[in-house]
Formats: structure tokens, sequence, C-alpha cells
């Protein structure tokens, strides 16, 4: 039995594939800026807090039992209870919403333990330095310990950045109009799913590439300086 693959009447579908890499690099830009930046803020807490240097018992519980559940369930599970879940409370999202909060929250878990382990590793004698130039905790966060440790952990940080990246193929369970969206409608309208599919997984990997680069590029050029460790 002889196969003829038709990979143009996929890409006469340009539209919807440009929709769908539209929305995947919408959702994933966003919930890396904003993922990240929960991340550090709740690396901080559990690594060195705040004020006295001891953040409150209870908040440090709330955000190991934050970091705890979304680590240890499926991204899947976290999107379908945003979605469908809080609308039993009174909670409604749009699908928009409901996949950009999933995405961040996810991302903002992990991140806290990657960012906590650069935060950790700060030699103690760096910080006593700055506190004898008189700086401030906020400033010796942001000026001393934070730019060397996101040194150490940008790789990590890039590679789960991608991950949430692929991970945003969910979000067409609840409508997104995302890439594996693009794929399931196409492929429904000329039964080319072999081909679809071969086509997203391309475009997949080229947006992985093209992340993996800018969120370097970001990190030496724009947040600690000189080249990723």
């Amino acid at each position: 039995m002889k196969i003829q693959l038709d990979f143009g009447a996929v890409l006469a579908e340009w539209p919807i594939l440009l929709l769908g890499v539209g929305w995947t690099t919408a959702l994933t830009l966003w919930a890396v800026l904003v993922g990240t930046s929960l991340g550090i803020l709740c690396a901080w807490v559990r690594a060195r807090g705040f004020g006295d240097g001891v953040a409150p018992v209870w908040l440090k519980a709330g955000v190991g039992a934050y970091v705890e559940a979304i680590r240890n369930t499926p991204f899947i599970i976290q999107l379908f209870f945003i979605f469908f879940g809080l609308p039993a409370i009174g909670v409604k999202m749009s699908a928009e919403s409901a996949s950009f909060l999933a995405m961040t929250i996810n991302l903002g878990a992990y991140a806290t333990e990657i960012i906590r382990a650069g935060l950790e590793a700060t030699p103690r004698g760096q910080i006593e330095a700055a506190e004898s130039l008189a700086l401030n905790r906020l400033q010796i966060f942001t000026r001393v310990v934070l730019p060397p440790a996101l040194k150490k952990i940008w790789p990590s940080m890039v590679g789960q950045s991608i991950i949430v990246m692929l991970g945003s193929s969910v979000c067409g369970q609840i409508s997104i109009q995302e890439l594996s969206y693009a794929a399931d409608l196409i492929q429904s309208r000329n039964f080319r799913s072999f081909e679809a599919f071969i086509i997203i997984g391309a475009i997949y990997l080229a947006l992985s590439v093209l992340l993996r680069a800018a969120l370097n590029w970001v990190g030496e050029k724009l947040i600690f300086g000189g080249r990723a460790a």
C-alpha cells in the first residue's frame, strides 16, 4: 500500500497555523514573565525571608504547600480545576485567562525550587560584605544575591520555560486556538492527520529553539550579564 503525503493541504490552512503560533507564543511569553517573577518571590520567602530575614511560618508553609501541590499534580488537572472547577464557587474565567493562569502557576512552582537552589548557593561572606556597606535587605537581594543566583540556574529555568510552552498544547482542550487545537481543526477538515501533526511538531521544535535562544540572550544581556553558565 502506497501512502501519498500531501503537506500542501495542511499548509494551505496557514491562517489557522499562524493563529496557533500567535496564541502559543503569547501564552508562553506572559507565563514566563509572570511565572518567573512569582518564582523569585516565592524562592525569596522559602530561602531567606524578608525584614529581619525570617518569613512568617504561615507564609513559608503556604508557599511550601503551593509548590508541593503544583509539582505533584498533572498540568491538565490544574488547568481543568481552574477552568471547570472554580466556576462552582463563583470564579469564572475565559479560556484564555484560565490557560494563562494555569501556565503561570505551574511555572511559578517549578521556578521556586530552581531559583531557591541558586539563592542558597550564595556565599554567606558575600552577603555580609553587602551588609557592611549598609545595603538594606531588598538591595542585597536584588543587587548581590539574585543576579549570580540566576546565572547559576538560568539553563534550568530556560529548560523549564520550554516545558511550559510545550505544555500549552493541553490548553486546546478548553478551546484555546493554540497549535494543537490548530492541528485538530485542520485534520478534521482535510483528514490529513499525519501531515498536520508532523507540521505542528516541526513548528513546536522551531519555537523551542527560538525560545531557548531568546531567553539565553535575555539572561546574558539584561539580567546577569556575561555568558550564561
